[in-house]
C-alpha cells in the first residue's frame, strides 16, 4: 500500500520519464500521508491502445494517476494527496508542446478485503 496505477496516451510516451516520475510521487506519498513509506508504493503504468477524448482530436493526451490506500485516512488527507499529486502529473508533463493535456487523480480506499504478503525469495 499504496497501490498506484498511471493510464497515460502514447502522444505522452517522449515526454513522460516514467521511473522519474514513480521515484518522486513515492517520495511524495510518504511525505504527505502518515503511514505510508516509499518502501510500501508500488506504481504501474498502463498506456492503453487508444484513447479518445472530446471529438478525437490528435492534439489531446490523457493521464490518470489512481492511488488506492489502506482504509482511516480523512477526506482531507486523501484531498491534499491528490492535489499533490496532480501538481506533479503536470511538472512531468509540462514540455508536452502543441497537445492539451487532461490530467486527473483519484485516491481511494483499499477495500476490507484487500489482502496481500510480501516474501523474500518469492516464498
Amino acid at each position: 500500500m499504496p497501490h498506484i496505477l498511471v493510464e497515460y496516451d502514447r502522444a505522452l510516451q517522449e515526454v513522460l520519464d516514467r521511473r522519474r516520475f514513480a521515484l518522486e510521487l513515492h517520495a511524495l506519498a510518504a511525505r504527505t500521508v502518515d503511514g505510508i513509506t516509499v518502501e510500501s508504493c508500488k506504481t504501474r503504468f498502463r498506456c492503453p491502445e487508444e484513447v479518445v477524448i472530446a471529438h478525437g482530436d490528435a492534439q489531446h493526451a490523457l493521464i490518470h494517476v489512481e492511488l488506492a490506500i489502506l482504509p482511516g485516512r480523512t477526506p482531507q488527507t486523501r484531498s491534499a494527496l491528490g492535489a499533490a499529486v496532480l501538481q506533479l502529473v503536470r511538472r512531468h508533463t509540462a514540455s508536452a508542446s502543441g497537445i492539451t493535456v487532461h490530467a486527473s487523480v483519484d485516491v481511494r480506499e483499499l477495500t476490507a478485503a484487500y489482502a496481500k504478503h510480501v516474501a523474500a525469495d518469492g516464498r
